[in-house]
Order: C-alpha cells, then structure tokens, then sequence
C-alpha cells in the first residue's frame, strides 16, 4: 500500500510569494522532498530565503515530469511547487500517470494564494512595461503624451456610446481601453526622467483626492444625502484653490470639453451654489441642448456631403 502523496501547489504570481496560506505552509513543512522548475522561480526564491530546501529539475516535458513525480510520491511526500505561468498541461500528465496506477499516490491541489479583487491591474503594469521596454513594440515606445491625447478623447466618447447603448460587456471593454490610455500615459511619464512620475504616483494622488473629497466616509463629516455630499465637494474645492475657484465658474472645466458637457458642469456648480433656481438651470441647459444638436446636425450633414465627394459612385 502506498504511504506516499503528491502536493501540487499553486500561487497566484499576483501576490508576494512568501505569503502562502497556512495548508501551503503545512504541505511544505511536512514535506520530504519539494521540487520546482527552476531557482529564479519567485516562490522557490522566497523558499530559499526561509531556508527551505528546493530541488530543481529544469524544463522537462508535462508528461515526464508527472512521471517522476508521480513516482517519487509512492514513498514519499513530494509537494511541486507551481511555477509563475501555472506549468501548462502538468495536472492533466499528473491525472493520466495516476490513472494507470493500481493503488495510486494521493495527490492534491494545494492553494497557496489567492488574488486579491484588482491584482489583474499589476498585468496591465507587468504587459505596458513589456510593450515600453526594449524589444517590445517600435510603435508603443514612441509614442508621448501629445501622441496619445486623441486616443484618451476617442476611447472616452467610445465609453458614453457603450453607456447608451446599454451593453455591460461593450461598456467593460471600453473601460479598458481607458484603463490602457491612463497607464500608457503614466509609463510615458515614468521613461520622461526630469519631473517623472509612475503609475503608483497616479494611484496615490488619485487615493489622496478621494479621501480628502469624503470627509463623510473617511473622517467625521456629516453630509448624508447626495446633495448634502456635493455641496461638501463644492466647499472642498473651494478650499483647495480659494482664489480661481472663487472668481472663475469655469475653472476646472476644460477647455476642450465638449460644449454641452461644458454647460452641464457650469449649470450644475451653478445650482450648488444658490446662484440660479434648479428650473432656471434646467431650460438653459435645454436651450444648449437645442444650439448644439442643430449644430452637430449641420456638421454631420457637411461630413456626409465630403465622404460623397470623395467616393462619387456612392
């Protein structure tokens, strides 16, 4: 009868390699032998460090592989200590050679760290620092942060269009393709050198704001209802920049806004602050809307006569 068991034992590369749960920790310590791929494998360097001993077979085929291992843990206790990219095809190899066994090994899967919501965010890093780096794409590594600004503005307009047409998977990929512009940008700022910053600086300015904005979650502020939560906005803004806060209504608006986006943010700080009624505000919002969508027709229409001129047999 066998004494014998196999541990294969996964980790998430998303995590700090040393913090392995405690069955990890267990099937390790209870081992009789550990082996891995290879020594720069993240987790076999922690192990290491802990002095923990690890053999290490090098590339060997899924199929030879879970031979040996399968063979070692008929007396003994062997745990496989997962590779970064999940060794491809090793569980399946391990299954088939277990299968032809009369009285098998135990064998289990061992959970050693799971992903925290937001770990995939170190991929977009981990993939836009491939792209940026030597060897990665001629076109990514020459773009600045004038080159890319067209794209932020396409990508956003593209997410509103997502947001009409109600369609959750569109609006998730949209989102994404922001997701890309901010840490593109965020690389390109980082390779700047003089006055860089990461996407880690974005991150804790953006973090930093969030706080400071939501006294009433994250200190002792007493707005409770949503338009008692965007006057205290209102009033913290203020306080940060009293000075062009105070005399512009259109600082912090874009110039490149578009229009009827621009009125929205006007009326609506307006409003806030008690300087016209919600009904005022609302028909002149109204009679931008009008302006706007009679001229966004004119121009679509002159668009349409250009694309006819260009491809006369339309």
């Amino acid at each position: 009868m066998s004494t014998g068991r196999l541990a294969l034992l996964v980790t998430s590369p998303r995590v700090a390699p040393g913090l392995l749960s405690h069955a990890a920790w267990s099937a390790v310590a209870g081992a009789d032998r550990r082996l891995a791929r290879s020594a720069d494998e993240p987790l076999v360097e922690a192990l290491a460090d802990a002095g923990v001993e690890v053999e290490c077979v090098g590339e060997v085929p899924p199929p030879a592989l879970a031979r040996r291992l399968v063979e070692l843990a008929g007396t003994e206790a062997v745990v496989w200590l997962g590779s970064a990219d999940a060794d491809p095809g090793l569980s399946d190899a391990v299954a088939t050679e277990v299968s032809r066994l009369e009285v098998p090994p135990d064998v289990e899967l061992v959970v050693g760290s799971w992903d925290v919501q937001g770990g995939r965010l170190l991929d977009v890093v981990a993939a836009m620092d491939r792209l940026r780096s030597p060897g990665g794409c001629p076109w990514d590594a020459e773009q600045t942060h004038a080159s890319l600004a067209p794209y932020l503005v396409e990508e956003a307009h593209e997410v509103l269009e997502a947001i009409e047409l109600g369609d959750p998977r569109a609006l998730a990929e949209e989102l994404g393709d922001v997701l890309l512009q901010v840490v593109f940008h965020a690389r390109v700022a980082e390779d700047a050198g003089e006055d860089a910053f990461d996407v880690d600086t974005v991150a804790g300015l953006l973090v930093e704001k969030l706080v400071r904005r939501h006294p009433h979650v994250f200190a002792d502020g007493a707005a409770a209802t949503p338009d008692e939560v965007e006057q205290e906005w209102e009033r913290i803004k203020a306080e940060e920049k009293p000075a062009a806060y105070a005399e512009d209504l259109l600082h912090g608006v874009p110039a490149s806004l578009p229009a009827e986006l621009a009125a929205t943010k006007v009326l609506a700080r307006l409003r806030r602050r008690g300087l016209v009624a919600d009904d005022a505000a609302r028909t002149e919002l109204d009679e931008a809307r009008a302006a706007l969508a009679a001229a966004e027709a004119r121009t679509r229409a002159a668009l349409a006569d250009l694309a006819a001129g260009a491809h006369p047999e339309a």
